[in-house]
């Protein structure tokens, strides 16, 4: 089985990434308590991600896995993109992010709304070896919240041809479509040919 230590503290990224590569034998350890979070100083998803991953290998010696995920807005010429977790501030919360971009969308038609995540994952080793691959997914934000579950922007997002929402969905349907999941699955490719 391979291990990799985990770059990020998010729960919820956390247990979506596990749930996705648990059925391919891939081990996802926790990051340790005693490692700060790493500022994303990079003006790429894939360098915010490396950045993580550099930095949780070289604090644990162990091969890591980092994700950076950003939503891209047509109407707001890709923003928030790679500043999407902290749109409406450093400190800010899911919703705070989310009620930012829908002021931003407030006199946006419905037709003008389309939109994308992308989440790159990074992996490095302590040899100094690193690659990264990414997943994409289309859709649409919505003119209001909708939905329980997911995290962040999932109760705004509607994919390409759904009526529902991320936020939605259930966690195994999710997974099988979502930006993460089909980046994670690329990693889980990727690594049983190398």
């Amino acid at each position: 089985m391979a291990a990799f230590v985990l770059a990020t503290a998010n729960e919820h990224k956390a247990r979506e990434m596990r749930q996705v590569l648990e059925p391919f034998g891939i081990d996802l350890l926790s990051r340790p308590a005693d490692v700060d979070d790493i500022d994303e100083t990079e003006s790429t998803l894939e360098g915010n991600s490396l950045l993580k991953a550099r930095a949780l290998t070289a604090a644990t010696g162990l091969p890591a896995i980092a994700d950076d995920t950003g939503l891209f807005i047509d109407a707001l010429e890709g923003r928030p993109g790679v500043y999407s977790a902290r749109y409406a501030g450093e400190h800010a919360s899911f919703d705070d992010n989310v009620q930012k971009v829908l002021r931003e969308l407030d006199d946006v038609d419905e037709s003008r709304r389309g939109a994308h995540f992308r989440s790159v994952i990074a992996i490095t080793y302590p040899d100094g070896t690193s690659w990264w691959v990414d997943g994409v997914l289309d859709g649409r934000i919505l003119v209001s919240p909708v939905g329980e579950g997911g995290f962040g922007y999932d109760v705004i997002f509607a994919p390409t041809n759904s009526d529902r929402s991320l936020a939605q969905l259930a966690a195994d349907e999710k997974n099988a479509i979502s930006h993460r999941g089909r980046a994670l699955r690329a990693f889980a490719a990727k690594l049983a040919t190398s």
